[in-house]
């Protein structure tokens, strides 16, 4: 399968890797507006520099293609992904969706009016400590969730787009465990509350830190607290988890699966009840054949091949985007948000 990649500086070494450890698919073309990146990367990943395009038209025009991968800001996503959706290819995107929910929303309508595929590159889905969690709550050996507790501090000095944002640290990185949230518990945000500031040694324009409690479909209340200028004591990119469940407790810190398992209750002297737990249990991760955006490319190729879709639908994914920005109307406002989906 050929595609053309939008976007090769930045994320795009992501996905420049992916395809070139493909065995399926290879470029048709790229596109990049900054000439001195695709200098760069023509050099650094052996790429053919007469098929470096200024802008997608251009490309569409002079090549044939079977897809395309959208790796521009999300400011572009809207344009770059109807533009290709209307062309009759396929995207796969990079998250989120859009910039905004209303071109989020747009991208949707044009992938139902064309009935074109259009998948969004959640990774934080397909790695092994994810997919070890969902295996341990989807085995029903703790019971049904109750509660979950997210905690996320970083400090990455970016530069670029992400530090001129509003909302940097949810858009652009909570997404990631909003929509592991909806992964894992199988349902959809329904009620929000949450505040954003920006701490004074902060080096983003917008908030990098945020607390939200979040209200799902399925009755399980979630709450979140994160930031992205954060000067010590780092988690992992993948956070730090609680869930209390009814029979346990599975808790992941510094990207290591621990579950502890409530054994019987029994009574303690005078008559009251105490819990007798197993001892702390680490969870071996699962090996995963593929990872990462090398997941998504193969699920996306299949997808095409098949007639299907994927787990990451944009049909799916606007839940996600509505939990996003629902989280930032309700710092916005201060006010609780409810979603109707």
């Amino acid at each position: 399968m050929k595609v053309i990649q939008v976007g090769i500086g930045g994320m795009g070494n992501a996905w420049l890797g992916a395809v070139q450890r493909s065995p399926t698919v290879e470029f048709a073309a790229l596109v990049e507006v900054n000439a001195a990146i695709a200098d760069q990367q023509a050099a650094a990943y052996g790429l053919d520099r007469s098929l470096i395009f200024r802008a997608l038209p251009e490309a569409l025009a002079q090549v044939d293609a079977d897809a395309v991968i959208n790796v521009t800001p999300p400011q572009f996503h809207r344009e770059i992904s109807v533009l290709a959706l209307e062309a009759g290819l396929p995207v796969l995107s990079e998250k989120p969706l859009a910039g905004t929910l209303d071109d989020a929303r747009a991208i949707v309508d044009a992938a139902e009016r064309t009935g074109v595929l259009h998948s969004v590159a959640q990774n934080y889905r397909y790695r092994p400590l994810t997919q070890t969690i969902k295996r341990v709550l989807a085995s029903g050996r703790l019971g049904a969730v109750g509660a979950v507790s997210v905690e996320f501090y970083k400090g990455p000095h970016f530069g670029g787009f992400r530090e001129e944002m509003p909302q940097p640290l949810i858009v652009d990185m909570a997404i990631h465990h909003f929509d592991l949230l909806r992964f894992f518990l199988e349902s959809d945000a329904r009620s929000i509350g949450a505040r954003s500031w920006n701490p004074p040694w902060s080096w983003y324009s917008g908030d990098a830190s945020a607390a939200a409690q979040i209200g799902f479909a399925s009755g399980v209340q979630a709450s979140y607290v994160g930031s992205w200028c954060s000067k010590a004591f780092e988690t992992s990119w993948n956070a730090n988890w609680r869930f209390d469940c009814e029979r346990g407790v599975l808790r992941v810190q510094d990207d290591v699966v621990r579950l502890q398992r409530l054994l019987d209750v029994g009574a303690a002297g005078g008559g009251a009840l105490r819990n007798q737990h197993s001892q702390p249990e680490v969870v071996p991760l699962v090996e995963l054949a593929r990872e990462g955006q090398d997941y998504l490319l193969d699920e996306f190729v299949e997808a095409i091949h098949c007639g299907g879709s994927t787990a990451t639908s944009a049909q799916d994914n606007i839940a996600t985007m509505e939990l996003v920005f629902g989280v930032v109307r309700a710092c916005e406002t201060g006010e609780s948000v409810e979603l109707s989906r």
